[in-house]
């Protein structure tokens, strides 16, 4: 059996934590920052952890992630 492609754009925005989760950074913090709130902007810092429904998605584009 061939080896399989992971989508390119998928390799670079997510990754998997040790238990198998799916890691990714928050949106919305690339430009017209001055509208956001502070809150929004210091809760948004870092990464999060994607829900089960999107994690299954990424991990669909990840054939090879553990």
């Amino acid at each position: 059996m061939p080896k399989l492609k992971s989508k390119s754009g998928a390799k670079k925005r997510f990754r998997t934590t040790a238990t198998g989760k799916v890691r990714s950074n928050f949106a919305k913090k690339r430009h017209n920052l001055r509208k956001r709130t502070q809150k929004m902007k210091r809760t948004s810092r870092g990464t999060q952890i994607l829900s089960d429904a999107d994690a299954k998605i990424v991990k669909s584009y990840l054939p090879y992630a553990k």
